[in-house]
């Protein structure tokens, strides 16, 4: 696995841990990939075959171990910014289940953050995505 193949992974799993794949979820990865220099030079032929690589492995392995096989591949920004893209589209669907929180706090603590960087990257995109009118 490489590093654009490694997040990409981290990004869905962050859309499937709930054992879904909305249409706003989906809208939203392809967003948060699309303009990212790591895709940047990617056809949508090459988008579409790292996705049903990354969907194949899912389903025969499971969300866990594309994380487990992600991460160690991804530098510690990369890990930043996966942790913020997954906090992201967790979000995309205006709800976070119980199954995608849990899905964040655990990426969290596999990740060689500094003590209290991830707990930081999960506030900011909390409050980035609440819709401060409804408060």
């Amino acid at each position: 696995m490489n590093s654009a193949e490694a997040f990409a992974a981290i990004a869905l799993a962050a859309v499937a841990c709930d054992g879904s794949l909305g249409r706003d979820e989906a809208h939203a990865l392809r967003a948060q990939l699309e303009y990212r220099s790591l895709y940047s030079s990617s056809s949508e032929a090459d988008m579409g075959d790292l996705f049903d690589q990354l969907l194949h492995r899912l389903r025969d392995q499971g969300v866990n171990w594309l994380v487990d096989e992600a991460l160690p591949v991804l530098t510690l920004p990369q890990q930043k910014s996966a942790l913020a893209v997954a906090a992201h589209l967790a979000h995309a669907d205006r709800t976070v289940t119980e199954e995608e929180s849990a899905f964040l706090e655990s990426l969290s603590k596999q990740m060689a953050l500094p003590e209290g960087e991830a707990a930081s990257i999960l506030v900011a995109i909390e409050a980035l995505n609440r819709d401060s009118l409804d408060a």
